[in-house]
């Protein structure tokens, strides 16, 4: 079992953009030094939701200050991205951080950013296939041309290729963020992995890792890849010495953070838009997930592990929204939760 935390950079009531980020660079900092597997980086535009608004470069700083940890995009939001460009940028991660880059990609939603960087309503509605295939294609083949819908030119060639790594590791694992059927559908299709979300309980995630396994089946993948396929299960982690310390730790914070964060969303195109009363999603997600003691947390991970099949998790664990209460959490679930899950 490989276990990371997943790092939004919220910024919570009353802090800064600032104080957001130098928590989010000083948990995965720690993260490493308590042996968890991986850090995983959130992107989010014009909202305290989130305040990064690119996860590769905030992956390039991560890979540059720590020495084993991977470090992965959940995710680089493709509608607002050229696919090139991404391409060029993981190439580029994976090669001089000698394979420890993984690339998250996923539709993102239809909000303001489409307008702002250009892209369109359609680029979120119908053009994620376009521009997966043509990322794809670029960390796979030596040169590349397009004569798509969205996008159209002439043969180039890949500079760097990812697989000039000086590894045994052709090129960066490429996740893509699953929330309906026809995502499922796309990454399996594709052979890839997928990274399923926090708001979601065990017994959907195990019905998407089955639909996958059917679609993966159903385009000739092989049993050897559909086995080995490396989804990974996003989540709250938040360790206490009593439950109910844990879940009065983000009770108390995550619901200011997440109505402000969420509340600031805006819609390209107007339309309506229903938000999660955030007391009432703070609970949920303490129920769906390791917030307790440490032997909770194991009990909790290892029930999800084997009712859904996955093996990787993505923790949230910056839910205090204080930066030495996240350190701590950190530190004890690398030290009082890895060591009995083996």
């Amino acid at each position: 079992m490989r276990v990371g935390s997943f790092v939004l950079a919220a910024r919570f009531p009353g802090q800064g953009d600032g104080e957001a980020l130098h928590r989010a660079v000083r948990s995965a900092e720690v993260a490493e030094e308590a042996g968890l597997d991986s850090v995983w980086l959130a992107e989010h535009h014009f909202v305290p939701y989130g305040t990064c608004p690119s996860a590769v470069t905030l992956a390039a700083l991560l890979l540059g200050r720590t020495r084993r940890l991977r470090v992965g995009t959940a995710v680089s939001v493709l509608p607002t991205a050229h696919p090139v460009a991404l391409g060029e940028q993981a190439a580029l991660l994976h090669i001089t951080s000698g394979g420890r880059f993984s690339l998250g990609v996923g539709r993102g939603g239809p909000w303001v950013d489409l307008e702002v960087f250009g892209s369109g309503l359609g680029a979120f509605e119908e053009g994620f296939p376009e521009s997966l295939d043509l990322l794809l294609r670029w960390l796979r083949e030596p040169a590349v041309g397009a004569a798509g819908e969205r996008f159209g030119f002439r043969e180039v060639a890949v500079v760097p290729r990812p697989s000039e790594c000086l590894t045994d590791v052709d090129g960066p694992e490429v996740v893509v963020a699953c929330t309906s059927p026809r995502s499922v559908r796309l990454a399996a299709e594709r052979g890839l992995p997928m990274l399923l979300g926090m708001h979601v309980g065990d017994e959907e995630k195990a019905q998407m890792v089955a639909l996958w396994r059917e679609h993966a089946r159903a385009s000739g993948r092989s049993g050897d890849e559909i086995r080995e396929a490396a989804h990974v299960s996003a989540g709250v982690c938040q360790i206490a010495d009593r439950r109910t310390d844990a879940v009065e730790t983000l009770t108390k914070a995550m619901p200011g953070w997440l109505r402000q964060g969420l509340d600031a969303h805006v819609t390209v195109d107007g339309r309506a838009r229903a938000m999660r009363d955030p007391l009432a999603y703070t609970e949920l997600l303490c129920g769906l997930h390791p917030v307790g003691t440490p032997r909770l947390a194991v009990d909790r991970l290892a029930a999800t592990s084997e009712r859904t099949g996955i093996s990787r998790f993505a923790l949230l664990v910056e839910g205090s929204g204080d930066l030495a209460a996240t350190e701590e959490n950190v530190r004890r679930l690398g030290a009082e939760v890895l060591p009995q899950l083996g």
